[in-house]
């Protein structure tokens, strides 16, 4: 089973510097975000980026969503964006909206899932963005749990679909979100919502007109 770490003020320092050290070392770690349990690895690397498609039981032909701290570093993740990019993240990031946009070429085509095309988000969870600064690099943000199994919304429903897999699940508590994250796809000709979720069409409607 998993070694579960809970994290709060006094011990974060540790927890994060501990998932880290996992991570570049090419590990998967569980972490809460603000949606649901994700998995995080090093989506430059190929061996930690294939222990998530194990982990899952996922296909390969299905992309690997990134998390990213800021603006900034999404930015850097993808080439020639659609300025709908731009303002589509200033206004709902952090939070629970992915944006589908042409990936740039230091992203390895496995997490593309061969598209060429990467899913990017801000979460709005303080642990999560963190994690993902202490790491110094973005992070893989898929779902903690199996295949066509349940979101996991807490760090003991993790070890229980998932628990001989990761070395580690760091235990921020219950997360609060009820729905997966809204995907969104963004090009040059519009946009499309992949999957439904909190923001809603009638939200993007309201704001992209």
């Amino acid at each position: 089973m998993s070694e579960i770490v809970k994290v709060d003020e006094k011990r974060l320092e540790f927890a994060l510097a501990y998932a880290v050290r996992l991570i570049l070392s090419g590990q998967v770690v569980a972490f809460p975000t603000d949606t649901f349990y994700g998995l995080g690895a090093d989506p430059f690397n190929l061996a930690a980026v294939s222990k998530i498609f194990s982990i899952k039981r996922r296909s390969y032909d299905r992309p690997l969503p990134l998390l990213v701290s800021s603006l900034d570093q999404a930015a850097d993740l993808t080439i020639d964006p659609p300025s709908l990019f731009f303002k589509l993240a200033e206004k709902f990031w952090p939070g629970p909206l992915t944006i589908i946009v042409p990936a740039s070429r230091q992203i390895p085509l496995k997490v593309t899932g061969n598209t060429g095309r990467v899913a990017l988000r801000l979460p709005k969870a303080p642990l999560a963005v963190a994690l993902i600064e202490a790491a110094g690099r973005p992070l893989t943000g898929t779902s903690a749990n199996l295949t066509e199994h349940p979101a996991c919304s807490a760090a003991e429903e993790v070890d229980m679909q998932i628990g001989d897999a990761v070395p580690l699940i760091l235990d921020g508590g219950t997360t609060p979100g009820e729905l997966a994250s809204t995907i969104i796809e963004v090009d040059d000709d519009g946009w499309q919502i992949r999957r439904r979720g909190p923001v809603t069409e009638a939200d993007l409607k309201e704001f992209i007109g």
